[in-house]
């Protein structure tokens, strides 16, 4: 008999991710709601509306780009918060492959602890070599820099930009991937899942944007670069999930 038990969860089979609805949901509308957003915010000049406003609230200079609570609590201490929950997951995941009884949840744990790396990471590259300035480095706001948007091409000797997408915010955007963790293990929870990385990458966004480090759309593409990852691992994760669910299955209890 073998120590392999029973999935106590329904696994979606591998079909699932290819239905038109599926995709339509959870590629295309995201897609275009992020690309309408950008128009108004990059193209129409909304970041900029934004962020004078804030500007304008912290007395014509960034105020709180050192403060405690933007600086310290949240932009120090959430990034602090989210590698420990990371590494929570890492524990849960590595007990799951060494548990036979915990089998059911290695490669829903799996998917999460590479949804949240690769989530920071594919941010942490576009952020390596897409040329854009923060707000701070802006003459409009007390820097030295007038604004290049993003396909305009930069002035000779400009210093280079490393500021899109946004990396704070991606330790808490990355956490989206619990909507897709949930898809897996309880269904009912997915939306829980969604509103704590829409929650943290918010927070951790909103700091950084009154801080002068970001615009809205550079957390914007933050959000959508994690949602891209998360869902493109979810669907290359499912002929694993269905193998495991036939074998789980096939096993006597």
């Amino acid at each position: 008999m073998s120590s392999v038990p029973v999935a106590p969860f329904p696994i979606p089979l591998v079909a699932a991710t290819a239905a038109p609805h599926f995709l339509r949901r959870h590629l295309w509308l995201p897609l275009l709601a992020t690309l309408a957003a950008s128009t108004v915010l990059m193209g129409l000049g909304g970041d900029q509306w934004l962020a004078d406003r804030f500007y304008r609230l912290e007395g014509q200079h960034w105020a709180l780009q050192n403060a405690w609570v933007t600086s310290h609590l949240v932009h120090h201490g959430g990034k602090w918060m989210s590698t420990a929950a990371a590494l929570v997951v890492v524990v849960l995941c590595t007990h799951a492959w060494r548990r036979p009884r915990a089998a059911a949840w290695r490669w829903p744990l799996l998917y999460l602890v590479l949804a949240v790396a690769l989530g920071t990471g594919v941010v942490s590259l576009l952020k390596s070599v897409i040329n854009m300035d923060c707000p701070w480095d802006l003459a409009r706001y007390g820097g030295l820099r007038e604004y290049v948007g993003l396909f305009a091409s930069r002035p000779h000797g400009m210093p280079r930009g490393v500021c899109f997408p946004a990396g704070h915010s991606s330790a808490g955007f990355a956490w989206i991937g619990l909507y897709f963790f949930a898809l897996m293990v309880r269904p009912a929870w997915r939306w829980r899942g969604l509103a704590v990385g829409l929650l943290a990458g918010a927070v951790f966004g909103l700091a950084q944007q009154l801080r002068g480090a970001h615009f809205l759309s550079h957390d914007l593409w933050t959000l959508a670069t994690c949602w891209l990852v998360s869902l493109a691992l979810y669907c290359a994760f499912q002929p694993l999930l269905k193998i495991h669910r036939a074998v789980a299955q096939a096993e006597p209890a």
